[in-house]
């Protein structure tokens, strides 16, 4: 069913593997990190600058291009790969956690339990989501089935089943409630997608379940009996650290391991490096983009102005007079040219320059990162490495 796909293994240290994701677009070397182009652009980078930094993949999101411009547009234009400009594999998710996060007018932190208390304002039952259109206020119902025909026509290599993302506050019985139409969602989806494979995609279920271990192990435990290609963790991952690598963990305890294993929306640093000690293969987040354009530069520890943040902020006016690079041991083009004086000033001016400078460094330290994991596995010295970083 996914002749045109495959996952290999090529090292491990303990829990932890390194591998190579075949795709019709090209392979992938895992752990890998996969950047967040929403609306079939990584927000201020072009195609040719992902390429010069290195990255393997990026993602696009079902539910902003579904409301505009359509999948039909974009089918008509070739597909997402033709339309943007980018020849390397894509992921295009579901919709489901967009419904969920501007639906209820929350945010992903909420998903990941950082926010409670909010009141639905979408309707969810057996058919699908119901919810309002962010662009006019329209009525519109995504179903698994319509989720899959979109993703087609979308055209990304990795594509996701339809799920519903839970909020944190949610007690037990309503998760478990929710998991299960999530199930029936995801074996719609397959059916879907199965009924019209062609052989230039492949589609991922996802582990729902919230904070509770039963409910995880369950849900990882149907992932693995269904003939998905590969396996996404989402939803609520609890309201700590410690709660998110306990349910990360009890998730993985269930899974087909010989499936690539993906960890939704989580970029920090010391988060990727815990995922990987699991045994996660790939992870997306809009952290290194978003903070980019808040003026936010990922640094390594030397280069750290706070002993608990993963970034320097550039708007700062300690930087105003700094003519060193955001990190003097960074060959990216950011670094090789612009000073942090520089980049405060041009965020001071509100000049553009300063948003994709920074986003270019970001995105080639991000790719650095998740290279020098990958040496480290191979090499049984992942401790060695994680020190360095975090």
């Amino acid at each position: 069913m996914y002749r045109n796909f495959a996952f290999t293994p090529v090292g491990s240290h303990q829990k932890s593997r390194s591998g190579i994701l075949k795709t019709p677009h090209g392979n992938i070397e895992t752990p890998a990190f996969i950047f967040c182009g929403t609306k079939a652009s990584v927000k201020g980078i072009s195609p040719q600058q992902l390429y010069e930094t290195k990255t393997q993949i990026i993602l696009s999101n079902t539910y902003h291009l579904f409301s505009y411009p359509g999948s039909e547009y974009i089918k008509e234009r070739g597909g997402l790969h033709k339309f943007m400009g980018w020849d390397g594999p894509m992921l295009t998710d579901s919709g489901g956690f967009q419904i969920f996060s501007l639906g209820h007018g929350s945010v992903a932190e909420e998903i990941k339990g950082k926010r409670s208390g909010i009141s639905t304002l979408i309707n969810i039952d057996e058919e699908g989501a119901l919810f309002k259109s962010y662009r006019d206020g329209s009525l519109q119902l995504l179903t698994p089935e319509k989720s899959v025909k979109v993703q087609r026509n979308l055209g990304a290599d990795f594509i996701v089943a339809f799920d519903e993302c839970t909020p944190y506050h949610s007690d037990k019985n309503y998760t478990e409630q929710s998991m299960e139409r999530s199930h029936r969602w995801e074996k719609r989806s397959l059916e879907e997608f199965v009924r019209k494979n062609d052989f230039s995609q492949a589609i991922y279920g996802i582990v729902q379940g919230g904070v509770h271990r039963d409910l995880r192990k369950r849900s990882a435990e149907f992932v693995s009996e269904n003939s998905f290609f590969a396996t996404a963790i989402g939803g609520t991952l609890g309201s700590t650290k410690e709660q998110m690598y306990e349910v990360v963990e009890t998730a993985m305890e269930g899974l087909d391991l010989s499936r690539p294993i993906h960890l939704l929306g989580i970029g920090g640093i010391c988060d990727i490096f815990n995922g990987v000690a699991l045994g996660i293969d790939t992870f997306d987040c809009v952290h290194p983009t978003r903070i980019a354009r808040h003026g936010g530069a990922l640094v390594k520890p030397q280069y750290r102005d706070h002993p608990t943040r993963e970034h320097i902020n550039l708007k700062r006016s300690q930087y105003a007079s700094d003519d060193s690079p955001i990190e003097s041991d960074c060959n990216c083009s950011t670094c090789s040219n612009f000073s942090r004086a520089y980049l405060h000033y041009l965020l001071k001016a509100n000049e553009l320059l300063a948003l994709s400078s920074i986003a270019v460094h970001n995105i080639c330290f991000m790719n650095k990162l998740m290279e020098e994991i990958r040496a480290g596995i191979i090499a049984g010295d992942l401790n060695y490495v994680r020190g360095k970083w975090c």
